[in-house]
């Protein structure tokens, strides 16, 4: 089986991943770069290419397939290009900056006969499959919420991702891959209705904190919330990273960072209300809160999931050669677009959302 040759539109932080990545994977031949800063493409390594521009990349005949790392105002017209070139295709993440734009991609690669997919890696979060394989496995029983969230201290965006224009802010940059997580970690349920807060807080242009409310037909309400001025001073609580929250009728579960750390939390025993008699505790008479008496709380280990970034392009290197299925399918990102569509729209008005 022949290498599949790839050239990549964009050397500046995905590009580099690329590079790092891409250069060590069996079934894969990087072959260059190209990138409208020529600054950007000094640091390409030895032995790749460096392009003059795009154009003179997707009409080189050595590559077969185009990976387009650049500003995601570019994508579409990126695309277009590539896919008359007659040249397979894998975009970044948001793959465009509407839906209009998405079917005329669309419609374009399906005329051009070519292959079609998006770099959504992060379905491989080791924190993201250790929540969905916690969500799967049952354990907790009917649950009611699942709450994602990312925080971090410094609050500006960098270079293009402070301009409208260029695709810039934290719902285009994360919030595609919080959306299309949910989206993914409950396969065929719809979302009823939704509600969304959208602000610049200390950016002037660009969103950069969210918090989306989202009532699925399964009866589970998700939140995904996201901040880069979220200050505290619990660094060693993993605070500036990512969290699940996920509740059930039999217990709850926490995956706290990148590299997930946390528990499934039950409880020994439900609270019992005896007709005519008040128990006093610390806290008042209630015992639903405050601190748990000993042997209350009952804890379970997380399940052990391995996975990583690079088992988007072994799945992409199979698909391509016809052995299974590309796991990232266009629909799947066009549903996406319009949830970010539906969110704005909430976040603009201030109003519920019905959507599906």
């Amino acid at each position: 089986m022949e290498d599949i040759r790839i050239g990549i539109i964009g050397h500046g932080f995905m590009g580099h991943e690329h590079e790092k990545m891409l250069t060590k994977m069996e079934g894969i031949r990087l072959v260059g770069f190209s990138d409208r800063d020529p600054k950007q493409l000094e640091d390409v390594q030895e032995g790749l290419k460096r392009y003059s521009s795009n154009e003179e990349l997707i009409n080189d005949p050595e590559v077969q397939v185009v990976l387009i790392a650049a500003n995601n105002n570019q994508h579409h017209d990126l695309v277009i290009q590539a896919a008359r070139a007659g040249k397979d295709i894998i975009c970044e993440k948001p793959v465009a900056m509407s839906l209009e734009e998405l079917d005329d991609m669309v419609r374009v690669t399906q005329e051009c006969g070519v292959k079609f997919t998006v770099h959504h890696q992060r379905r491989f979060d080791p924190d993201f499959r250790t929540a969905k394989e916690v969500l799967d496995e049952g354990t907790l029983g009917d649950v009611y919420t699942i709450k994602s969230s990312l925080y971090g201290f410094n609050g500006n965006m960098h270079d293009w991702h402070v301009y409208v224009a260029e695709g810039g802010g934290m719902l285009y940059d994360w919030g595609v891959h919080l959306l299309d997580q949910m989206f993914w970690m409950m396969p065929g349920a719809k979302i009823k209705s939704l509600y969304a807060d959208i602000r610049n807080v200390i950016n002037f242009e660009v969103d950069d904190y969210f918090k989306i409310l989202m009532r699925f037909d399964n009866n589970i309400t998700a939140e995904v919330e996201l901040g880069t001025y979220y200050l505290t001073d619990k660094k060693h609580d993993k605070w500036f990273e990512r969290h699940w929250f996920i509740g059930g009728n039999k217990g709850s579960a926490y995956v706290d960072g990148f590299e997930p750390e946390g528990k499934i939390v039950r409880t020994a025993g439900l609270l019992q209300n005896v007709s005519g008699h008040r128990t006093m505790t610390a806290a008042g008479p209630t015992r639903s809160f405050g601190p748990p008496p000993e042997g209350k709380i009952l804890t379970e280990e997380l399940p052990k999931v391995t996975t990583c970034h690079e088992n988007y392009f072994e799945n992409y290197i199979r698909a391509y050669h016809g052995e299974e299925e590309f796991l990232v399918k266009i629909p799947e990102t066009r549903r996406v677009l319009a949830l970010m569509d539906a969110v704005r729209e909430s976040g603009r008005t201030g109003k519920s959302i019905e959507f599906e």
